[in-house]
């Protein structure tokens, strides 16, 4: 039991601890891991590695205890402490226009243009998938994505918008 302790403990208390995120916890846990290693070594069939059961014995452990953590009450004190980072209604409004602008602009490129923008902004497309679909050379894909962006910079800068959201 020893050797056996001195080979693993220190992977799997890691293991446990990155589960758990807490140490005091984690070395609780290692301590009920190998006792029920000792419990149970009679059990073990060697279908897997000694390391394997160790570590899916830790795993069940760690979420069992994370499952039964209790939930931190939360007071007056701790709930005027939480940051509040939703926007505001003056930057929500904001927002609201440049999305307008946005898609005034956008309405406003070629259609090669607006159709790649299209499948790699909104569509989170790559540009091989973009080659595919579109059935161009990807060279040309990144070509059009260049002017495609030059041109809604100078579109957007015409409204007035800038970079980014305020």
């Amino acid at each position: 039991m020893q050797v056996l302790f001195a080979r693993h403990h220190v992977r799997v208390f890691r293991f446990v601890l990155r589960l758990v995120r807490n140490e005091a916890t984690a070395e609780d846990l290692i301590s009920e891991v190998f006792l029920d290693v000792w419990r149970q070594a009679g059990k073990f069939e060697g279908r897997a590695a000694v390391s394997t059961w160790l570590m899916s014995i830790a795993r069940f452990k760690a979420l069992s205890a994370l499952r039964r953590r209790p939930e931190a009450e939360l007071d007056d004190e701790m709930a005027e402490a939480i940051e509040d980072t939703s926007d505001n209604p003056e930057v929500a409004l904001a927002k609201k226009d440049k999305s307008a602008v946005l898609r005034q602009c956008l309405t406003a490129l070629s259609s090669e243009h607006r159709e790649i923008i299209d499948l790699v902004y909104y569509h989170e497309k790559s540009v091989e998938e973009v080659a595919e679909i579109v059935g161009i050379p990807e060279a040309t894909v990144k070509t059009r994505m260049f002017y495609a962006r030059k041109k809604m910079a100078e579109l957007l800068k015409a409204q007035g918008v800038e970079r980014g959201w305020p």
